[in-house]
């Protein structure tokens, strides 16, 4: 490093015009440095370095939104239909997720009987599970 490049603006709104370049000397090795104090008193201390259990707050409370959200709701929504199902009783009219309405017939284990059509006796057989809703219990 044999120049030290000086750089300095100068006081009014004009940009400086030249950048020179000094060579260094082994006489001129001497360093200044300042350092920066308010006009109106000393150096205020910096604040003492907050909790780690507080920086990871904001992070702690989206985590239990998003339990509440993602994996709470679904949950409690699939108990409440597995309840409905279990309630099913014979004659119970029924709509399915495809939107078959029908009446029970009967109920095998994870099998359910509907009848769909009075007139020529048509019955089919689907699983629990795609019975959307009770509708004589929404009454």
């Amino acid at each position: 490093m044999n120049n030290v490049w000086i750089l300095a603006q100068a006081d009014g709104t004009e940009a400086p015009s030249t950048i020179t370049g000094e060579p260094v000397t082994a006489e001129d090795t001497t360093t200044t440095t300042t350092v920066a104090s308010d006009s109106n008193g000393p150096a205020q201390e910096t604040p003492p370095p907050r909790s780690p259990l507080i920086q990871f707050l904001p992070f702690i409370l989206i985590f239990v939104v998003m339990y509440f959200i993602l994996f709470r709701g679904p949950r409690k929504k699939q108990q409440q239909h597995k309840q409905m199902v279990q309630t099913l009783s014979r004659n119970d009219k029924v709509r399915t997720i495809g939107g078959i309405i029908g009446t029970v017939v009967d109920i095998k284990g994870d099998e359910v009987t509907l009848k769909v059509d009075e007139s020529n006796n048509t019955k089919i057989k689907i699983a629990s599970s795609a019975i959307g809703r009770n509708v004589s219990k929404d009454k």
